[in-house]
Formats: C-alpha cells, sequence, structure tokens
C-alpha cells in the first residue's frame, strides 16, 4: 500500500461514518477500502469498535491504535519533508527561469 493513501486511510478512518462514507473521502470504491481497511487492521493500526448505544447495531467505527496513531505521525512528518523538498525544487526552477 503506497504511503499517501495510508496516510489519507489513517487520517479519515476515525472521522467516518461508514466504510461508504470513508471510500468517498478516499476517492476509492467500497470493495477498495475494505481491502485497505482489513490491511491496517491487521498491520494494528486501527481497530473496528461497535456502537454499543446506536440504534444501528450494524454501525462500527475506527479508531487509530497507538501504535496507528505513533504511524500517522510519522507519516505525516514524511509527508511534509517530501512537499518542502518539492517546494525548494520548484522555487529554484522558477528563479533559474526568471534570470533567462
Amino acid at each position: 500500500m503506497n504511503t499517501e493513501v495510508l496516510l489519507h486511510t489513517l487520517q479519515n478512518a476515525p472521522e467516518a461514518s461508514s466504510q461508504s462514507a470513508l471510500a468517498g473521502r478516499l476517492g476509492f470504491s467500497v470493495g477498495k477500502t475494505n481491502y485497505i481497511l482489513k490491511a491496517v487492521i491487521a498491520k494494528g493500526l486501527i481497530k473496528v469498535e461497535r456502537f454499543v448505544s446506536s440504534d444501528n447495531k450494524l454501525g462500527y467505527r475506527y479508531v487509530l491504535t497507538p501504535s496507528g496513531l505513533q504511524e500517522r505521525i510519522r507519516l505525516t512528518e514524511q509527508y511534509i519533508e517530501l512537499k518542502k523538498r518539492e517546494y525548494e525544487q520548484l522555487m529554484a526552477e522558477l528563479e533559474q527561469l526568471r534570470g533567462l
């Protein structure tokens, strides 16, 4: 699984009310989202909890585990560093073009 997909999943899963809602946030089909969730759950980054007090007994929520939170932090830092490098490269290219 690509790191951007993993980061996006860790960011959005806790706020999603269903797999369908998460699929919409991620921009994937429900089937692909289910596949991603199973992989992330198997890695121990997210756990699934039932809504005990909900009228909908099939309702679930996705909760980051402590290792999931650490992974989200690590991936966010990595993503920021990557975007900083891309920004610096673009600025250097822009300066070079302006100098022509």
